[in-house]
């Protein structure tokens, strides 16, 4: 779609630095609103219903953005593993894309409880709150992967296919019908986003969003992964389980027990 957002010519005295031109990607644009939005929204809940203060989430947010990095990249390696050890450089010499979700979140998560307890924080209500912000980060950066093209389809010939034709983009094949799966996901993530919201205003536990939102997003990445046409995403078992879909697998299975554990917790302290 359009993988450039825009470009300009560098102020002479920073070419010593950078090129002749410096090039904004719409991708990298669109992660950095997604992590603004969810600050912002981070910010202003974890005051509002924990009062914690705006300097701790400021904190938190910029740990969780480097293990996010960290983790997304990570799991990259598993997806074409021989590759990794045959070249371990391409891991990083296209800092920009090239990341899992999954590897994201997993990383994060820890992250973020190690950061709760270390701050005093209450650790189930706050996750409550960063689930939003799952949502608000993922969902816009995934607009991102759409004009950048990373994350398409396979090819079909529907009312709903897109046509990626800048050479810029990393859909493959261009020129070619494929489904926009970039925006279902957004569908996916932003209609989760709405469910929780709904959700939150009656909430039977603490943990009970955020295990929601494992639950939902995991179950929905399963069914998205049969219109990926990326098939350098890997596979645990060849053409039929993928390594996002194992892991949403795994993922489901733990909320759950997690859910119905806090559930069931609940319900004996309402007795």
């Amino acid at each position: 779609m359009h993988p450039v957002l825009f470009e300009f010519d560098t102020p002479g005295f920073l070419r010593f630095l950078f090129s002749d031109t410096i090039t904004v990607y719409t991708y990298g644009a669109m992660i950095a609103l997604g992590a603004l939005l969810g600050f912002a929204y981070t910010a202003w809940q974890a005051r509002k219903q924990l009062n914690v203060p705006y300097e701790t989430t400021n904190e938190l947010i910029l740990f969780i953005l480097l293990f996010s990095i960290i983790g997304g990249k990570f799991f990259v390696i598993f997806e074409d593993f021989k590759g990794f050890l045959s070249d371990p450089g391409q891991l990083f010499r296209n800092f920009s894309s090239g990341f899992v979700f999954f590897g994201s979140l997993l990383f994060a998560i820890p992250t973020m409880l190690i950061f709760f307890k270390a701050r005093k924080i209450q650790t189930l209500p706050m996750l409550d709150i960063m689930a939003i912000t799952t949502c608000i980060v993922h969902g816009t950066g995934r607009i991102g992967c759409f004009m950048a093209g990373c994350c398409h389809g396979i090819p079909y010939d529907g009312f709903l296919s897109v046509v990626f034709t800048d050479p810029m983009c990393q859909a493959d094949p261009l020129n070619t019908p494929l489904h926009p799966t970039q925006l279902y996901s957004v569908s996916l993530i932003y209609g989760i986003m709405a469910i929780l919201l709904i959700v939150s205003r009656r909430k039977q536990f603490n943990g009970q969003i955020f295990l929601l939102y494992l639950i939902l997003y995991s179950a929905g990445r399963m069914i998205l992964e049969m219109f990926r046409g990326d098939l350098s995403r890997g596979y645990v078992i060849q053409d039929i389980l993928t390594n996002s879909q194992f892991i949403s697998i795994m993922v489901i299975i733990v909320a759950i027990y997690f859910y119905y554990k806090l559930y069931r917790k609940q319900a004996v302290k309402d007795k």
